[in-house]
């Protein structure tokens, strides 16, 4: 067998493992000098989501919304589910991890006079025949569910066939009262095995979680570092967490570590396995929300989607390398490009987190972060922290460094009145379409393309659908080259000054396949 064929044989396997069989072939026999063909863009076959435990608050009511949107050339067929995450076979032994079960007995005694590491989620006992907490809709049809509570488990969900290309999951929690009241919305992400979240906590107003989710049938071996405003902050059990086969971990900050400090970055590493990992923070004065993980460390970041009325701002951010970085820093406003006064540029040293408060930069206009090193050369990953409200009132969101949209992204659980989309265009001027699907409940789908100039935000009013009732997806498609970043705000209808921001990527609904002749498909068999 000679190399070309091998090569494609093995880019098959990988793809497979992401997207299902699909059927690639080699090259003609004289194909060798003649120019690359671009490689087309298919339709997944199968996508994995992992959803944290929303809230351990009586109080929160959580709120799961799905949506595939219909691709062209997806299979006819397929389903999808979301299951809870509450363990399953051998590893519910209490001797799979070394432990006796007067061990175990021992220290579920202890637990009783100490705060844990984790709230216990993973040592659930699967629940036969457990009831989805909703059931997907077909293409073009979102489909809503809801839990009350703080009982609601992690969720691992799959979808495959037509369900599967671009399938997003939204889970929304309003808390009324307590420690990170406000409303916590977290788009349902894949699985991976490195993740990076700028923003966290361990201070004393502050209770955050990592939350870490294992879709596979074995057991992840995860390490967390924490890194300070001096460098690395010394743990205690931070190293080789296990987080057994479909379950759940909630890792408390504060017990990784007895620093007390307000700005750190989490850095969650994947010896073994792979999961899901968001950080929910909860603050006892300014409620709480999940921090999404920051884009890849880059010397070119776009944070989208800062709400106009945003009363503090305050940037996070993060060098790995040992080398310090200079950011310029730069608003993307309605007008363009501007550089905020006494915040030109922003210091980082290496392996240590940065902060500084922008106070209200948006000025009453939607805007949008863009940081950039001198030639790239030094990798940073960011977030801020958003702060909306007065006195009481404030509520707190996080906006992570974002990747672009790509081919397209899908926000779902919109509103006509609650719902606003920013869109940034930081490097040339790009045309986007926006559609809105139909209800959960009826209505037209409709769309509109918008304009977004060079260098500017666009706070869009997004298209509802006629006749809409309950709430409805909106996907953008870039229609040109040019590199958008978007993010969604979501407001409550219940409480105006809760509110909750999620960035919105490519929603992987497609994957590039290299054109050749000779069908290999047999080949994967």
């Amino acid at each position: 067998m000679n190399r070309t064929t091998l090569s494609l044989i093995a880019g098959a396997s990988a793809l497979a493992a992401v997207t299902g069989f699909a059927a690639l072939s080699s090259p003609d026999a004289g194909a060798a000098n003649e120019p690359a063909r671009a490689a087309a863009r298919l339709p997944v076959e199968r996508t994995g989501l992992l959803c944290p435990r929303p809230s351990t608050s009586d109080l929160a009511e959580t709120t799961y919304t799905s949506f595939t949107p219909v691709t062209e050339g997806a299979k006819k067929e397929g389903g999808a589910e979301l299951q809870p995450a509450t363990g399953a076979g051998a590893d519910d032994d209490p001797q799979a991890d070394g432990k006796s079960k007067d061990e175990e007995s021992k220290d579920e005694g202890s637990e009783a006079d100490e705060e844990s590491q984790t709230d216990g989620e993973a040592d659930e006992k699967p629940k036969a025949g457990a009831k989805p907490v909703l059931k997907p809709g077909k293409p073009g049809e979102p489909a809503t569910g809801s839990v009350s509570g703080g009982e609601a488990p992690a969720l691992v969900g799959t979808a495959e066939g037509r369900f599967a290309p671009g399938w997003t999951v939204q889970q929304t929690t309003e808390v009324a009262a307590g420690t990170g009241r406000g409303l916590q919305g977290v788009t349902c992400t894949p699985a991976d095995t490195e993740f990076w979240f700028p923003g966290a906590s361990t201070d004393e107003d502050r209770t955050d979680y990592v939350h870490l989710t294992n879709p596979d049938d074995s057991a992840a071996v995860v390490d967390i570092e924490l890194y300070g405003k001096d460098g690395a902050l010394k743990t205690t059990v931070g190293e080789g967490i296990t987080v057994k086969p479909h379950s759940a971990e909630p890792v408390l900050l504060s017990t990784l570590t007895e620093d007390k400090q307000t700005d750190v970055t989490v850095h969650v590493v994947v010896r073994s396995g792979r999961v899901g990992a968001a950080v929910q923070a909860l603050d006892d004065k300014l409620g709480g929300d999940w921090l999404p993980a920051s884009a890849d460390p880059s010397g070119s970041l776009v944070l989208p989607g800062i709400p106009e009325d945003a009363t503090a701002v305050r940037l996070i951010a993060f060098t790995p390398r040992d080398a310090d970085a200079d950011l310029t820093v730069r608003l993307a406003s309605p007008s363009g490009l501007i550089t905020p006064a006494g915040h030109e540029t922003l210091h980082v040293k290496g392996g240590m987190t940065t902060a500084v408060d922008l106070g209200d930069i948006t000025r009453g206009e939607a805007g949008s972060l863009v940081l950039t090193a001198p030639d790239g050369s030094v990798p940073v990953v960011a977030a801020v922290r958003v702060l909306r409200g007065k006195g009481d009132q404030q509520e707190s969101a996080f906006i992570p460094a974002a990747r672009p949209v790509g081919t397209r992204a899908t926000a779902v659980d919109n509103t006509a009145k609650g719902a606003t989309l920013s869109v940034t265009a930081p490097r040339g001027t790009a045309e986007v379409k926006v559609t809105a699907s139909a209800g959960t409940g009826g209505g037209t789908p409709a769309s509109k393309t918008y304009t977004i100039k060079s260098g500017t935000t666009q706070r869009i009013e997004a298209p509802a659908p006629a006749g809409a009732k309950g709430t409805y997806a909106l996907t953008l498609e870039p229609e040109s080259d040019t590199p958008v970043y978007a993010s969604r705000t979501l407001v409550s209808a219940e409480s105006g000054a809760f509110f909750t921001v999620q960035p919105l990527p490519d929603d992987r609904g497609t994957v590039a396949v290299p054109e050749a002749g000779e069908d290999l498909s047999v080949l994967q068999r």
